[in-house]
């Protein structure tokens, strides 16, 4: 009983985690006309939360092996709990703002700490398979169902309660947290915190992620998009001159030499650059061109949600049958069909049963690649290192999908031509099928994925 309350604290905590991604899509267009938020603004409520939580995810990996999990679960679910709070009393834009910045430095920390500690309670094979099925259907159902519930929350009480919603969540979560998971271990002398790395590579990711955020709708020349291009490079060029002379590295060598690991980071890139970039622009499809409420949007998105969560386990299922490597590919290959499905079937006035088989081929692949990437990214890692093979995953993700909306949103914009509401369907039409050939290159990534041999110290 112990043992199945365990995975559901953590299966919840990437629940709030998928949430807190996208919950405040449909929210949006209230906050900008309640705060006073200039047009070209308003996209800082998402990518604050994005950018700090991509530059942050190292650092916050490394952090987890180094402090202990539980602990780092816990100082992460609080800060959930603190900014959210905030976020929802918030008197102006810039405050907002800052909340959405201080929830991604709770992601940063929560996500890896997370991870690591499923990968570390249960053994590596079927019963860390399974776990991560669960986590795996929370989380990867968690990012459609937060524009279920971000929409009903909006019609029915206001946009600040898509915040207020995970001040309990987030403070149940600490709770469980210290009452079901082991003490961490006393901390040794043994290792020790890699500020210079820390700093550096923080500081270059977190630039690297705002730049991709940024410089689509600034311009790719203008001052503020080169400047951070320059010191991105620098910082990072700098962190890895650091690493090589670092006598515990924040992230270490042995890690970088893990063929499975850094396979796992390239599906993990293409994962972030599609399949999580589907939901802005199915949103757009149902608010700009099908004219939906945000009710009915958040509804729209309840079988995708479904699906995906089905999709986690039948992922789990098939890697006992034909091995991760197989299943991976097969999701990458249901997820080409299904988005090739549904950019045929996005019309001005089409019916929403018409996009069903595009939408349940993409969940069933997205449910199983999410699955099989983080068993990929798991095997062969040693405990005291799997916070930080975690973060490093899990970065690439973040990464992968700013890159993937900045390319998304250029090839919308690009064909999308003219006002009309014709132009903008066409747009997005590009963008999903554009999905569709990038998945269907993610299958010979998974095909050449190897065995793992465990990598220690």
């Amino acid at each position: 009983m112990r043992a199945r309350l365990t995975l559901l604290v953590l299966a919840l905590a990437q629940l709030v985690i998928a949430l807190d991604y996208n919950i405040v899509y449909v929210a949006l267009p209230d906050m900008g006309d309640d705060l006073g938020f200039a047009p070209h603004d308003l996209q800082w409520v998402v990518s604050a939360y994005v950018v700090t939580t991509g530059g942050f995810l190292l650092l916050g990996g490394r952090t987890a092996d180094l402090l202990g999990r539980r602990r780092a679960f816990v100082v992460a679910a609080l800060l959930y709990a603190g900014s959210s709070l905030v976020g929802g009393v918030s008197p102006s834009a810039g405050v907002l703002v800052a909340a959405r910045a201080v929830q991604g430095l709770g992601g940063a920390l929560l996500f890896p700490a997370t991870l690591a500690l499923i990968n570390t309670l249960y053994a590596e094979g079927p019963a860390r398979n399974r776990a991560l099925a669960v986590w795996g259907a929370a989380g990867a159902g968690g990012l459609c169902f937060g524009s279920l519930l971000g929409g009903v929350l909006v019609e029915t009480f206001g946009w600040p309660s898509v915040f207020f919603v995970n001040v309990p969540l987030a403070a149940a979560l600490a709770w469980a947290a210290l009452r079901l998971f082991p003490a961490d271990a006393p901390r040794t002398s043994a290792r020790g915190f890699d500020v210079a790395g820390a700093l550096t590579g923080t500081g270059g990711i977190t630039l690297l992620v705002f730049l991709l955020v940024h410089a689509p709708e600034a311009g790719w020349t203008s001052p503020s998009a080169v400047l951070s291009a320059v010191a991105a490079a620098a910082l990072l060029t700098v962190f890895a001159l650091v690493e090589t002379r670092s006598r515990d590295p924040l992230l270490p060598s042995r890690l970088l030499a893990h063929r499975p690991l850094l396979a796992a980071t390239g599906v993990t890139a293409l994962y972030g650059a599609t399949f999580s970039a589907l939901p802005y622009f199915m949103t757009l499809y149902f608010r700009t061109v099908r004219e939906y409420s945000a009710l009915v949007t958040g509804l729209a998105f309840l079988v995708p949600a479904l699906v995906t969560a089905l999709g986690t386990q039948a992922g789990e299922r098939a890697v006992a049958r034909v091995g991760v490597r197989r299943m991976l590919a097969g999701g990458m290959a249901l997820g080409s069909a299904g988005a090739a499905a549904l950019g045929l079937a996005l019309t001005a006035d089409g019916s929403y049963p018409l996009l069903l088989p595009g939408i349940v081929l993409l969940g069933i692949g997205q449910g199983a690649a999410w699955t099989g990437m983080w068993i990929v990214a798991a095997s062969g890692v040693d405990a005291h290192d799997q916070g930080i093979a975690s973060g490093l995953a899990s970065t690439t993700l973040q990464v992968g999908g700013a890159v993937g909306l900045a390319l998304l949103v250029a090839v919308s914009g690009g064909v999308a031509q003219g006002p009309s509401d014709g132009a903008v369907l066409t747009g997005l039409r590009a963008a999903v099928l554009t999905v569709a050939v990038a998945l269907g290159c993610g299958v010979p990534l998974a095909l050449a994925l190897r065995r793992p041999t465990t990598v220690t110290a």
